[in-house]
């Protein structure tokens, strides 16, 4: 099934098989619907994979496609993305990688980079099942919107590249999780990956090559290598 989706102010074209669909995408959320259904109340998934994955076009792909294929229950995606840190603050505060100090903004999308602090406040309200705003982030902008999102669904999909990290403080994220899935992905496709979307972004080739050999690759061999179990793990090609 083709789905096209704009992902952060950029537009997405992704095709799901037929397979993909009915053996494994379909029973993940006959199994969520269930699980709401045995709880009585919201259920919070987390969706973690290394950056590149197609982990926010997956999770918004399970939002649409629940429309039809589930009765009487609101599936909703969110992102972490929103909680990266303004831009102007990344570019005032500095940050040490392999011995050397460096503004933020020059590993954006590290750990480091992200409000964890307000991302764990606004699990908590989501987990304990609180209508409530959520902050997306726009790609042209550099920076996240606040509230932009009112979050109510019955089960609600959080992506993220760190969701299920095993680093002091971000591991405490996983408990506030009903169920878990992590994406893996082989490092070389992650890469061209990555490329693509920073050139889509406005940045020229050459510089999207700089930037994510340098920062985002890493960020990819921390995930593949440093995630905790997730209940779930799918791997790429979806």
């Amino acid at each position: 099934m083709k789905y096209r989706v704009n992902i952060n102010g950029i537009d997405v074209d992704a095709d799901y098989s037929d397979e993909t669909i009915k053996n494994i995408l379909e029973p993940l959320l006959l199994r969520l619907a269930d699980m709401r259904k045995e709880k009585g109340r919201r259920i919070l998934v987390m969706l973690a994979a290394p950056p590149g994955a197609g982990k926010s076009t997956l999770a918004s792909f399970l939002e649409h496609y629940s429309k039809e294929f589930l009765e009487n229950t609101k599936v909703q995606a969110i992102g972490m993305d929103g909680f990266h840190r303004r831009q102007e603050y990344l570019t005032s505060h500095e940050t040490e990688v392999d011995g050397v100090k460096m503004p933020m903004v020059r590993i954006k999308g590290a750990p480091v980079t992200f409000d964890l602090e307000g991302l764990n406040s606004k699990i908590k309200q989501v987990a304990a099942g609180e209508n409530c705003g959520w902050p997306s982030y726009d790609r042209h902008l550099h920076n996240p919107v606040e509230d932009a999102i009112q979050v109510e669904g019955d089960i609600v999909i959080l992506e993220g590249n760190y969701l299920l990290l095993d680093e002091v403080l971000w591991r405490d994220l996983k408990e506030m999780a009903d169920y878990t899935i992590f994406i893996r992905g082989d490092a070389t496709d992650l890469r061209s990956r990555l490329i693509d979307r920073k050139e889509a972004s406005g940045n020229p080739r050459k510089k999207a090559e700089e930037f994510v050999d340098f920062s985002d690759m890493r960020n990819v061999r921390l995930c593949l290598e440093h995630s905790l179990k997730a209940d779930l793990e799918l791997k790429l090609p979806l």
